[in-house]
């Protein structure tokens, strides 16, 4: 972890409460020889206090011990030496854990009661006022340390987040390629196997229907294996569904879309893009029918996706990859329903986020 560190931006700002230890002595019943002395304390005090701002917590003893000497030292000829005490207190403060920081205040505090009798200065007011400030500063210190805690803590937890996130999609990654790569190979072997079969039996025209197809195939492969490993960088959902519909014709569908596309986040964009693509290229596959429809739907708890054709299948070409694609929907907590009955019939059901 890294280590606490104070923000130097602050530094000179907080120097202000040295006005605290100069303005008196310009007021007071003070000798120009001993303001003069007194001021000379001043550069070496705030050379310790800059040194502390530079220290990190296991080296800040070391200015804290300057500025409390010094402090020590100015006391007897100048009684607003608390002003010095305090800025040990707040360094005290942040350096520190809970029994330390006591334990020094503790000392801090008999110091000043033994500074008041030993100076003999009038009524208990040097150490009632200097402990007081010094506690309250040292308080301070404390809620700054808190505060850094708590920021790292935070940062900390973002960044195990976005690690658990770089997980989760390498695993989606992984997992849709498996899907796609799987499914578009055995159909390009199977094809090629096929062609390969009609050429050798003279049947050159059904033969090239094939390798057609097959380089479509490796094609929609390719064009989704790029999108997994972008993160599906693809232009939206309304513009996959149009580049569907558009397919689609072009192999003789009527296709009609009704309902409003919905806005999805991008990971449930991707998933719906993904499972259509995958529908559609099953309906140029294996079904008989000649019209698609697509239709979105809106209620209070969630969006919906159908897509049906009046096509006859007896039963989906997905393979194993239909248990990938409930897989990824119930990850979202999404559902997917079909019927074969009087042509195929497929819904995706997305839960609204809240």
């Amino acid at each position: 972890m890294t280590q606490l560190a104070l923000e130097r931006r602050w530094a000179w700002i907080y120097l202000i409460n040295l006005s605290f230890y100069i303005v008196p002595l310009f007021f007071g019943n003070y000798s120009t020889l001993t303001i003069i002395a007194l001021l000379a304390a001043l550069p070496p005090f705030i050379a310790g206090y800059f040194w502390a701002y530079s220290s990190t917590p296991a080296t800040m003893w070391r200015p804290i011990a300057l500025m409390l000497s010094i402090a020590s030292v100015a006391t007897p000829w100048h009684p607003g030496t608390i002003a010095l005490f305090g800025y040990a207190g707040f360094f005290i403060g942040f350096a520190y854990e809970k029994r330390t920081i006591i334990l020094s205040l503790s000392a801090i505090m008999a110091w000043l009661a033994i500074l008041q009798w030993w100076n003999d200065f009038t009524g208990p007011y040097f150490l009632m006022y200097g402990s007081v400030l010094t506690l309250g500063v040292t308080l301070f210190g404390m809620l700054e340390r808190n505060r850094q805690l708590n920021q790292r803590q935070k940062e900390q937890s973002q960044a195990e987040i976005k690690q658990l996130a770089q997980m989760v999609e390498r695993e989606r990654i992984a997992r849709d390629l498996h899907d796609i790569m799987g499914h578009s190979l055995s159909s390009i072997i199977l094809k090629a196997d096929l062609a390969a079969m009609l050429l050798k039996a003279g049947q050159t025209e059904q033969a090239a229907q094939h390798l057609t197809e097959l380089s479509q195939v490796a094609r929609d492969s390719l064009s989704q294996v790029r999108q997994t490993v972008s993160g599906y960088k693809h232009k939206g959902l309304l513009a996959e569904i149009s580049t569907l519909a558009q397919r689609l014709r072009e192999h003789g569908f009527a296709v009609s879309l009704e309902g409003d596309v919905p806005t999805l986040a991008a990971r449930e964009e991707s998933a719906v893009i993904l499972v259509l693509t995958e529908l559609v290229t099953n309906i140029l596959r294996h079904s008989k029918g000649n019209s698609c429809q697509i239709k979105f739907s809106e209620d209070n708890q969630g969006f919906k996706v159908e897509v049906s054709d009046n096509g006859e299948v007896a039963s989906f070409g997905f393979g194993n990859r239909l248990t990938g694609i409930q897989e990824r929907l119930s990850a979202l907590q999404a559902k997917l329903d079909y019927q074969l009955d009087h042509g195929c019939h497929l819904s995706i059901w997305l839960p609204k986020r809240t």
